[in-house]
């Protein structure tokens, strides 16, 4: 099996790089092949602190990994202002992409990271771990259950945490020259996936944000929300995005026959078990004291978290490639895009005094 696997370097040590490792060294098509950092020192703690094998190679830079002939794919954790240069140069030397969200701070980043990736004939995938979770199948079969669900009519979404005082001053995402999309590019970024994801990623034709989004002061980011609008059949959605405000992951999404819940998308609360809720044809109970009937719970377990089997169906698709039996699966970038176009119409509302803006894909 070693033979066959897929061999990662890992450009940084963010913090989200030691729940990626992990999920790679659970891996069985999967094996670490180099981390590389602006400081070597910080290179070799890392490897040692998150158990990397002996064999991974350790870089005092960036452009080590990358010029590693033993490295199939990268994994791009680092701050998004940095992603358009590090993620084109992985494609120019023919390395799959795995990039942390948000992926860009602009569609127009995204397009040549995407560009690049497309000449050079590499894998793209944005690292969204929910996607691929077996709870997320299981959701979209409720959603698509046109008897007891319905059409599909409103999805509300909201994910946020408080990020702490030390987290305000001193985390890359209040930064603006690191990550300025702020909390709209982290958890906003989740938010508006799910929805699409709920809408089977056909756009919204306008986004109007909402008005008073919380800034730092800087200028960043640190709560805000918007509305999109489908322009028919009264399809509609909403979500709120913050920094400041308890840990919340929810999606809710109403149907004409049925609802569906789930109050931990983005990470389940247990690594192993994951529940969402569901009911049907709802109405009040004798004399309204209640409803019938009561919401029912589904249960999904699994062996392994979701962020393995993301790396999973990546190394997958580029072991198809790299045995010439596939070429490069291309829905990874359409929903990415998908993603950050909705983020550039929410960010253009705001900027335009929270005018409605429409949505051009």
């Amino acid at each position: 099996m070693a033979g066959t696997r897929i061999r990662f370097g890992i450009l940084g040590c963010a913090n989200i790089a030691r729940k990626v490792s992990r999920a790679m060294l659970l891996s069985d098509n999967i094996t670490i092949s180099a981390i590389g950092s602006r400081s070597l020192d910080k290179a070799i703690a890392f490897a040692s602190e998150n158990h990397f094998p002996e064999s991974t190679k350790v870089y005092g830079t960036y452009d080590a990994v990358l010029d590693d002939p033993d490295v199939d794919a990268v994994y791009v954790p680092l701050p998004t202002s940095l992603h358009v240069k590090w993620a084109v140069l992985a494609a120019e030397k023919k390395k799959h992409v795995l990039l942390e969200k948000p992926v860009a701070l602009n569609v127009g980043e995204l397009d040549t990271i995407l560009g690049a990736c497309e000449s050079s004939g590499v894998q793209f995938m944005d690292a969204t771990m929910w996607m691929h979770h077996p709870r997320t199948v299981k959701m979209k079969e409720v959603l698509s259950d046109q008897h007891k669900f319905g059409q599909l009519k409103s999805v509300h979404s909201t994910v946020s945490y408080v990020g702490g005082s030390d987290f305000l001053q001193t985390d890359i995402r209040v930064n603006p020259n690191l990550d300025s999309l702020g909390a709209l590019g982290d958890t906003g970024w989740y938010s508006i996936r799910a929805i699409l994801w709920a809408y089977d990623y056909v756009l919204p034709k306008t986004v109007t944000a909402l008005r008073y989004p919380e800034y730092n002061d800087l200028g960043v980011l640190l709560s805000c929300g918007a509305s999109l609008n489908w322009e028919k059949e009264g399809k509609v959605a909403t979500f709120y995005c913050s920094f400041l405000t308890n840990l919340c992951q929810d999606i809710i999404a109403v149907g004409t026959n049925g609802n569906f819940r789930v109050h931990d998308f983005v990470i389940p609360f247990n690594e192993k078990v994951a529940p969402f809720y569901t009911v049907a044809n709802s109405r009040w109970a004798e004399l309204s004291i209640g409803c019938v009937p009561e919401p029912s719970e589904c249960k999904i377990t699994i062996d392994l978290p979701q962020e393995a089997l993301m790396v999973q169906e990546f190394a997958r698709l580029v072991q198809g490639i790299r045995d010439n039996e596939a070429k490069p699966e291309t829905k990874w970038q359409m929903i990415s895009r998908k993603t950050q176009v909705v983020i550039d119409a929410v960010v253009a509302s705001i900027k335009n005094g929270f005018q409605t803006v429409e949505v051009v894909y």
